[in-house]
């Protein structure tokens, strides 16, 4: 096998590992799940789940780190397209509705994982990249003046929460269908209550 090929496995099987671990900690739990658990549902020697990840923690943490550089990206992204405070918070509510559709095992583990509890060194969710990218729109708008004098953080939890709720609630079960059927309310109610 050519080092591109042999590469290449070695980048399959360490998304494979991530993949299974997502499924199993979103199902299971992080401590109802053993790294045994992990490469007998990847069908991956366990070899090869340590040559990646140390221990099962390394894993949850390369998990997490490797969700929020996707949400990061998707907001890099949504800054690149649109330059107003309003289309950009649209667009990131519209991507998160989105993400719970087509990727809800993420979702769950990214905002309902008790993070602290088994990797007890990185910040919590809402203090990562992402939530923080969000905060620094809001701030932005704040000085622009499309949105009103608040504090940055009262703006922020009033122009995501409610979609944050939403989303919760159709984790939860409690909501059934898409979600994008609420976006046109759920965005005017949010937009409305911080200009």
């Amino acid at each position: 096998m050519g080092s591109d090929a042999a590469k290449k496995s070695s980048q399959d099987t360490r998304s494979l590992t991530l993949e299974t671990a997502l499924g199993l900690f979103t199902g299971k739990g992080y401590f109802n799940t053993s790294m045994q658990d992990i490469r007998r549902e990847a069908r991956v020697s366990i070899g090869s789940i340590y040559h990646h990840f140390k221990s099962k923690e390394a894993l949850a943490k390369a998990l997490y780190q490797d969700l929020l550089d996707r949400m990061e990206q998707m907001m890099a992204e949504i800054m690149d397209r649109h330059q107003s405070i309003h289309d950009r918070a649209r667009a990131v509510i519209t991507t998160l509705f989105d993400m719970v559709e087509t990727s809800p095992q993420a979702v769950q583990f990214i905002l309902y994982a008790k993070h602290r509890e088994f990797l007890p060194c990185e910040k919590p969710v809402c203090a990562s990249r992402p939530f923080e990218m969000m905060r620094d729109m809001v701030a932005k708008g704040i000085e622009r003046g499309e949105i009103c004098d608040l504090d940055p953080t009262v703006a922020t939890a009033a122009l995501f929460g409610g979609a944050i709720r939403l989303i919760h609630l159709k984790l939860d079960g409690a909501v059934q269908g898409p979600l994008d059927r609420f976006l046109d309310q759920t965005w005017e109610c949010a937009w409305s209550s911080v200009t």
